[in-house]
């Protein structure tokens, strides 16, 4: 069984047309990357996937739910407890510090628990750094800080949108090695990124343009739709 499958999706702001009729299915374990010019529509259906919007038409099952049918509370609960959320800005709160911040998540999902959030931290190799402010971390620091608060309810899928949009080509070496050890370790992976290098490591890339799906490229093959 399929972990998401999104069946004639579309998304409408008053006369426009976000997103049409979108078709598409992410097994469990792919790491899926996503595509597409500037207003494709690319943010808009990481918002559906991610429960922090609902389709105008069409239904979106996870995990054999169809979200689209679930009301704002039971978003929220869908997104706390089966989605780790990875974005191009860190949303650190400033003043807690890199453990603190990992901890919020879990004060959301359960309780926090010091020894497994630093545990998280340790992970992504900022250990030595747990007890600092995001200010005080490096650009790349505060991503590993944002992927360690994803991982730590254990998600099911992994939504990140441009997660190396704003690292210098070190911190998106580091970065870009630890979500690919993640998908070694068999996570569910969904990355929107404007890099064909960084689309390269994911099985597969969903091509968006204005819209809608305009095919899926594997290496250099491009298969267009329809």
């Amino acid at each position: 069984m399929s972990l998401l499958e999104l069946r004639g999706v579309s998304k409408i702001y008053g006369t426009v047309k976000a997103l049409q009729d979108i078709d598409l299915t992410v097994e469990r374990g792919e790491w899926l990357a996503i595509m597409g010019p500037s207003g494709s529509g690319k943010t808009t259906l990481m918002n559906i996937i991610g429960c922090m919007d609902k389709a105008t038409h069409g239904s979106v099952i996870l995990d054999g739910v169809d979200i689209s049918t679930l009301n704002s509370r039971e978003l929220t609960a869908i997104r706390r407890d089966k989605i780790g959320l990875v974005f191009q800005q860190f949303h650190l709160i400033p003043y807690l510090t890199a453990l603190e911040n990992v901890m919020v998540a879990q004060y959301y999902h359960s309780l926090p628990d010091e020894k497994e959030a630093m545990a998280a931290l340790e992970r992504v190799g900022l250990k030595e750094r747990a007890r600092h402010l995001p200010s005080q971390l490096s650009g790349g620091e505060q991503q590993r800080v944002c992927i360690a608060r994803a991982l730590i309810n254990y998600p099911m899928l992994i939504l990140a949108d441009e997660p190396t949009g704003n690292l210098d080509e070190a911190n998106e070496h580091i970065v870009l090695k630890l979500f690919q050890e993640l998908h070694r370790e068999g996570h569910t992976i969904i990355m929107v990124t404007h890099d064909p290098e960084v689309a390269d490591l994911a099985g597969r890339c969903l091509i968006l343009e204005h819209g809608r799906v305009a095919g899926f490229r594997k290496g250099d093959v491009l298969d267009r739709a329809g």
